[in-house]
């Protein structure tokens, strides 16, 4: 499962990083490159069956603190 995983963000940072670096697109080359890691963190983790949060449990608890709205 992990080779899967670790084969295909390979193949798709092997398909997308040349055309950047070809077309000089600098920027969007560090932020793809930046997105990518933590999209393949966050599947590693999730492969090595790690208990991951919610994002929205982080959300809710952000915006009904400060605005006092318990359900």
């Amino acid at each position: 499962m992990i080779i899967l995983l670790f084969l295909s963000y390979a193949a798709i940072a092997l398909f997308q990083i040349p055309s950047l670096v070809r077309k000089k697109l600098w920027r969007e080359l560090v932020a793809f490159c930046c997105f990518l890691l933590f999209a393949f963190i966050f599947s590693l983790l999730i492969g090595l069956g790690v208990k991951i949060p919610s994002p929205l449990m982080l959300i809710q608890n952000k915006i009904q603190d400060p605005l006092n709205l318990h359900y």
